[in-house]
């Protein structure tokens, strides 16, 4: 498998995430058009049992069951691929911008002293190896990237492509790699709970996102009932979140989530730059805002001029009733 192309893939409660399978998928379309072989890496708890769900976009699947015990899964990963890496020299890697991503390419990077791409939202195969579009200047241009050696690190930001089945699915190995001692042998000593959204906004279908217009903490109150109505998530932008309106699980934009529903309700958001690029590639968007001239005007689909707390109390009424 030397200069293949691999994904390292996130599970959550031993089923992968909806950005994992994306990986997979942007994995096998590099492979194709690169003609390398492909593989997504499954490192946790059920790695086995969710193998096949990540095969279906195409790559092959090497499946690690591996218990982390005390010690932080991004860790654990990161031996067990490190050792992978050394025993089957791919040239590639990808892997996403999750908590657990993030430090797995972390240590990674370390353990291998290979480069990286971060941050990166869509990636194609050049003339001689990966191109990597990468947002700079709080998403104002968009600059493309190469890694200066045959092999490094991609760490892809959410939706850079949507999760698709491939024709054919992948084969599953199951391997055990030994870890190398590489590491400290740091654990979790305590773990700190966090509410979240009560649906994930990378995975909804439907968001309906709040901005500086809904007031305060109590104005998400209309925000949240639309999106109970619609089954969809709530999402904000960064300035609430900073202001303290609502949480970070919540935050849509170039240092939040980006996702990318078939329907985005945006009530009271201006439509900075950097809240567009973290929800530009929604299916549709709708705008709710009393200013005609705010800047999501020019790239919604449907502009509803007027006060959210009108319009937002009529149309989930009007959802519950073709409902009920």
């Amino acid at each position: 498998m030397a200069g293949a192309i691999w994904a390292v893939c996130d599970m959550v409660d031993g089923l992968p995430t909806r950005h994992g399978r994306e990986l997979a998928t942007l994995t096998w379309a590099l492979g194709r058009a690169a003609s390398r072989p492909t593989a997504s890496v499954l490192v946790g708890p059920g790695a086995s049992a969710a193998a096949d769900a990540i095969a279906s976009h195409g790559p092959d699947v090497l499946a690690v069951d591996a218990d982390p015990g005390e010690r932080p899964i991004a860790a654990v990963t990161a031996e067990r691929v490190a050792a992978l890496i050394r025993e089957r020299q791919p040239a590639y890697v990808l892997l996403g911008t999750s908590d657990d991503g993030r430090d797995t390419a972390g240590i990674l990077q370390a353990l291998l002293e290979w480069g990286a791409l971060v941050n990166v939202s869509a990636v194609r195969w050049g003339d001689d190896g990966p191109v990597a579009e990468v947002s700079v200047f709080g998403g104002r241009l968009v600059t493309e990237s190469r890694l200066t050696q045959d092999h490094g690190l991609i760490i892809v930001r959410p939706s850079a492509v949507a999760a698709e089945a491939a024709e054919r699915p992948g084969g599953v190995e199951r391997i055990d790699p030994a870890p190398g001692a590489d590491l400290a042998p740091v654990r979790v000593v305590d773990r700190v709970g966090e509410a979240s959204a009560a649906v994930s906004i990378e995975e909804a279908t439907v968001i309906v996102a709040g901005g500086r217009g809904v007031g305060g903490p109590e104005g998400f109150g209309v925000v949240r009932d639309l999106a109970d109505a619609l089954g969809g998530a709530v999402g904000a932008t960064r300035a609430v979140v900073d202001s303290g309106w609502i949480g970070y699980a919540h935050q849509i934009g170039q240092t939040g989530k980006s996702v990318k529903p078939q329907l985005y309700v945006a009530a009271g958001i201006s439509g900075a730059i950097q809240h567009k690029v973290g929800m530009q590639t929604s299916g549709t968007i709708v705008a709710i805002n009393k200013d005609p001239d705010a800047p999501i005007a020019e790239f919604a689909d449907m502009m509803v001029v007027g006060d959210l707390f009108e319009i937002l109390p009529r149309l989930t009424a009007a959802v519950r009733a073709r409902r009920a």
